[in-house]
C-alpha cells in the first residue's frame, strides 16, 4: 500500500526544488528529450500530449515540428517547472503550446486526440503505470504513438537501495523501477495496454557523483519506494539503522572520483 497524498507532495516539492533543471551538472535532460523526439516522426499539423512536461524540453521542440496548424498540450503538476516553460515559450513567440497544471494521472481527454503521447524521464513516478498506459492508448488516434523514457531497474544505485530496505526491514519493498525495469516488463505492460509494434532503444550512459551525503534522505525513500506505508511504521532505531547500512554500502563505492552511477536509459516507442 502507498500513501499516495504524501507521495504526490513529495513529489512536487522534489521538482519544485530544481530551479536550474534544463542544466543541472552531470544530467542529460536536454539530451534525452532530443533522443525521444527523433524516435517519433512528427509531422505539420499534428496534435501532441506530453505528460509531466516539466520546463517543456520535449514540447517546445515538439510545437516547432507540427508547425503552426499542429498543437502540443503540455501536462505537469509543479508550478515551478512549468513557470520555467512559460519563459521559454514567449522568448521563442510560440502560439500553438498550452500548458496545463494538473496531477496527469487524474486528467483526461477525449479518445483519439493526439497523434503522440511524449513522456520524458517521469513514467516510473506514476504509481499505476499500466493504467496509465491504458490511458494514454484511449488518448491516440489509431495509429498514433506513445514515447517515453524510463531507466533500467539496475539504474541510480536501486540495487543497493532495495538491498538494504531487505536487509533492515527483512521484507523487500518493490522500487520504482522495477515495472519498467527490464525490456521484457516494457514489452508486457505495453501489450497489456493494448500497443503493437513495440521498439526500445537502450542508451547507456553513467556519472560520477559526489560524495556529498551519505545519507538516504526521507524524500529519497518516499520517491523511490512510491510511499510505501511501510516506511511509517518503522522505529527510530530501524531507521538509524537503515543509515549505518546505507553509508557503509556508499563509503565501500567511493573513488577519487566519486561514485559511479549507472544512468542508462531505454527510449521506448509503440503504435496503438
Amino acid at each position: 500500500m502507498t500513501d499516495l497524498d504524501s507521495y504526490k507532495q513529495q513529489l512536487r516539492e522534489f521538482y519544485a526544488s530544481r530551479t536550474t533543471y534544463d542544466h543541472e551538472q552531470g544530467t542529460r535532460h536536454p539530451l534525452e528529450a532530443k533522443i525521444l523526439l527523433e524516435f517519433v516522426t512528427l509531422h505539420s499539423g499534428q496534435k501532441i500530449l506530453d505528460v509531466a512536461t516539466g520546463t517543456g524540453l520535449v514540447a517546445i521542440e515538439a510545437a516547432e515540428k507540427v508547425g503552426s496548424d499542429g498543437y502540443v498540450i503540455g501536462i505537469d503538476m509543479t508550478p515551478g517547472m512549468l513557470h520555467q516553460a512559460r519563459l521559454k515559450i514567449a522568448a521563442a513567440r510560440l502560439q500553438n503550446i498550452e500548458l496545463i497544471e494538473a496531477d496527469a494521472e487524474h486528467f483526461n481527454f477525449s479518445e483519439s486526440s493526439f497523434d503522440v503521447v511524449f513522456c520524458c524521464e517521469a513514467i516510473v513516478l506514476f504509481p499505476d503505470i499500466l493504467a496509465t498506459l491504458q490511458k494514454w492508448y484511449r488518448f491516440l488516434k489509431p495509429g498514433g504513438f506513445v514515447a517515453f523514457t524510463c531507466p533500467p531497474e539496475t539504474a541510480f544505485m536501486a540495487s543497493l537501495q532495495q538491498r538494504i530496505c531487505a536487509k533492515v526491514l527483512e521484507r523487500s519493498l518493490p522500487h520504482i523501477l522495477e515495472p519498467l525495469g527490464t525490456l521484457e516488463k516494457c514489452r508486457n505492460l505495453l501489450n497489456q495496454a493494448g500497443f503493437r509494434d513495440i521498439e526500445i532503444k537502450i542508451e547507456p550512459s553513467g556519472r560520477y557523483r559526489a560524495l556529498r551525503d551519505n545519507r538516504l534522505s526521507e524524500i529519497a525513500i518516499n520517491i523511490n519506494f512510491k510511499g510505501n506505508l511501510l516506511w511509517s511504521k518503522l522505529s527510530q532505531e530501524q531507521l538509524n539503522q537503515l543509515q549505518v547500512e546505507y553509508k557503509a554500502e556508499i563509503e565501500q563505492l567511493a573513488t577519487d572520483q566519486g561514485i559511479w552511477e549507472d544512468t542508462t536509459k531505454f527510449f521506448v516507442r509503440a503504435r496503438k
